[in-house]
């Protein structure tokens, strides 16, 4: 293969490995953009002249994209310039073409983010017009199209989330903390404290507050991690992968919770149950919620007894997050139109 068709290749096997939000594919972007508009500046062959400044770069643009920037770690974030991704030789094939077409390898890039949303938004369009929903179908439509399977995990964190939420609210349910009577003393020794951490206080020794489910917004590539918590109690863990006692260790004793709820695929469910016993860690799961369920659950929001009262904020609740998540699932944004880049094109590119 030739220098331009290897780097091509690397770039594109780059952008298949990278979930929606492409983070990696966009700070080599904006490396070759800053390459190309300030001749002279950097020298692609020399890591050390972008290593750092090309997060930024990166970041100031994915706050315009995305909304956010990366969390990941600073060494997996520098595995961007391994060997096997794209290392420095690979940039210099890749700035040389993008110097010869004005910019297409940058446009490339980001053509590939937009077809990526254009996907979402066809599946986003699925959940606002379609009058007989299925929330496996919608599942099944990120897992099934190659562009979004990476960024599964996000969408069944917000399918559970909206779901929780929603009927959380419906219900009214609401959290009381008490102080029982005779810690009178202590509680006006500590009258500060009560007030300022638990809201209570020598006169009101009782307190009631809404019910709510919370994303805590990050799932590493690893799927480790809390996914969301409530304030009545459990800790709600959300697993779409195959689990390995690694990963059963992961959930349980990465979650400082004794009350844990964990959402996964039908066919996890007897392998959880099974690792966690065998572990000694099932006193802490207080359920485990299955995709049947969730489907369950959808179908009673949107077409049971009392589907003229959730339906409609279920779904609405679901395109929120989803627009949230993923900012520029309705408009290709400003900062890429600004470029041009629908103007540029190269048939070796296109």
């Amino acid at each position: 293969m030739t220098g331009r068709t290897q780097a091509k290749a690397a770039l594109d096997a780059l952008i298949r490995k990278s979930r929606v939000h492409l983070y990696k594919p966009i700070q080599v972007a904006e490396i070759l953009y800053h390459a190309r508009t300030n001749p002279g500046s950097i020298d692609l062959s020399n890591l050390e002249d972008y290593r750092t400044k090309s997060k930024k770069w990166r970041d100031d643009v994915c706050i315009v994209l995305l909304g956010r920037t990366s969390t990941s770690s600073s060494k997996f974030q520098d595995d961007l310039f391994n060997d096997s991704a794209i290392p420095p030789s690979v940039l210099v094939e890749l700035g040389t073409e993008n110097i010869r077409t004005n910019g297409t390898v940058e446009a490339y890039i980001y053509r590939q983010f937009t077809n990526r949303y254009a996907q979402l938004s066809e599946a986003l369009r699925y959940a606002t017009t379609s009058d007989n929903f299925d929330v496996k179908v919608f599942i099944d439509s990120f897992r099934h199209e190659p562009g979004l399977r990476r960024s599964i995990d996000k969408i069944y964190e917000i399918v559970v989330y909206a779901l929780f939420t929603t009927l959380v609210s419906a219900l009214e349910l609401q959290v009381e903390i008490s102080i029982q009577a005779d810690k009178h003393a202590l509680l006006t020794e500590f009258s500060d404290f009560a007030n300022m951490i638990m809201c209570l206080d020598a006169d009101g020794m009782a307190s009631t507050q809404e019910a709510k489910v919370y994303r805590v917004g990050i799932t590493n590539a690893a799927d480790r991690g809390l996914d969301m918590y409530s304030n009545w109690g459990p800790a709600i863990q959300i697993k779409h992968l195959t689990l390995s006692e690694e990963l059963a260790g992961d959930i349980v004793g990465g979650v400082a919770s004794d009350k844990i709820v964990i959402v996964c695929k039908d066919a996890e469910e007897r392998t959880i149950l099974s690792l966690l016993n065998q572990l000694g860690w099932k006193n802490r799961i207080q359920s485990i919620v299955t995709e049947s369920d969730l489907q369950n659950w959808y179908g009673k929001a949107l077409r049971g007894t009392y589907a003229s009262d959730l339906g409609d904020k279920l779904l609405a609740c679901l395109c929120d997050e989803i627009a949230n998540e993923f900012p520029s699932v309705y408009d290709t944004p400003e900062i890429l139109k600004s470029r041009k880049y629908e103007d540029i094109q190269d048939d070796f590119w296109s």
